[in-house]
């Protein structure tokens, strides 16, 4: 039987920069961060309903890309606030790379607002909010 989701895993090229990004700007918890053998880090980040996984080899990694349309992948990472705009506001003033400035969702069905910006990897983040 399902309990609940329990984390994705990512790979980083700086950890110090991701969770700085991650835990400084977005507000996830840091629940593990280690260093294995190889010299490659590894890190939990807690999000409240799940963890990201991240791993930061000890060679850095390349920029990420986002997946084609009409290819199998991950999209995006959606974090769910309370205000898309104050939040928003925050990380463009922090200098956040921004793909889509805050708009009503088009799933209304399951989301009020959205908006859409970088991590320092290239990795796209959807912020979303709820309707109350």
């Amino acid at each position: 039987m399902l309990k609940s989701f329990e984390h994705i895993g990512m790979t980083v090229s700086d950890m110090d920069r991701a969770v700085a990004f991650y835990c400084g700007l977005l507000g996830l918890r840091l629940h593990l961060r280690k260093t294995m053998p190889d010299g490659s880090h590894v890190a939990f980040l807690d999000a409240g309903g799940g963890m990201l996984e991240v791993f930061a080899p000890a060679s850095g990694a390349v920029r990420a890309t986002d997946i084609p349309e009409g290819a199998a992948g991950l999209r995006h990472l959606t974090f769910l606030f309370g205000s898309v705009a104050e939040t928003f506001a925050k990380l463009e003033a922090a200098g956040v790379e921004v793909k889509e400035r805050p708009r009503l969702a088009y799933n209304s069905e399951v989301l009020h607002k959205v908006a859409f910006l970088r991590d320092p990897d290239g990795i796209l983040i959807e912020l979303a909010e709820r309707t109350d």
